[in-house]
């Protein structure tokens, strides 16, 4: 663990270095469109927390065990954490791109609607003490709580006006729109991303566990 965990590092120390000593992906914006390696992959990042959220509750429902229901709320979590993370990078490049932090954007809103949509996923897991009935609960509001992520994160944005640019990573044909080295560290940014979000769940749900068995004792 103590090697993968070095691993991770040196590989996220690699690209945050490679994402600044290579030229810009945007030579228009020029440096701020940097974030773009971190904005996309935080976004997508939490996409898939939300999604292990909700397919941790349905297998609670299905078996009622509480490690279930705690690694939906940990993937919950995460997922809430990353998104708040997407939001804020997205707000900084608003700045530079359209001269403010907040334009009231479609994909603005709709991260926004998703905050709020998740935000009351951990209001409600506080407002019920009993731990079966909170479970309960809480499973069922993932479940119907992540059918509205692709709709917010993929659709929404698509129907409306946006001065977000909608072709980044792929074309109106869903064509791969990336190429050089921006397609490397594109690629590379979604993986480790994608391996810290793992990393972060696998820890957090051991604490969960032993936490337990510390209660149990």
């Amino acid at each position: 663990m103590t090697l993968l965990k070095n691993i991770l590092v040196a590989a996220m120390a690699a690209l945050v270095t490679a994402t600044f000593v290579t030229p810009a992906p945007q030579q228009q914006i020029g440096d701020a469109s940097r974030i773009f390696y971190y904005h996309v992959p935080m976004a997508w990042v939490a996409v898939i927390a939300f999604g292990m959220s909700m397919i941790y509750s349905i297998r609670y429902l299905r078996s009622r065990s509480i490690h279930e229901d705690d690694r939906a709320q940990v993937a919950a979590g995460l997922g809430f954490l990353f998104c708040i993370l997407a939001t804020i990078t997205g707000s900084v490049f608003a700045k530079v791109a359209w001269g403010s932090f907040w334009n009231w954007d479609p994909r603005e809103t709709s991260i926004l609607i998703l905050l709020l949509i998740y935000g009351a996923y951990f209001s409600l897991r506080s407002a019920v003490n009993e731990e079966n009935r909170r479970a309960s609960l809480a499973a069922v509001y993932s479940i119907f709580a992540f059918l509205t992520v692709p709709f917010l994160v993929f659709v929404v944005p698509r129907m409306m006006p946006s001065l977000h640019p909608s072709d980044t990573v792929v074309d109106d044909s869903m064509k791969f729109n990336l190429g050089g080295s921006v397609a490397i560290i594109f690629g590379c940014a979604l993986a480790l991303f994608t391996v810290l979000y793992l990393w972060l769940f696998n820890l957090s749900s051991r604490a969960h566990r032993l936490a337990r068995a510390a209660e149990d004792s």
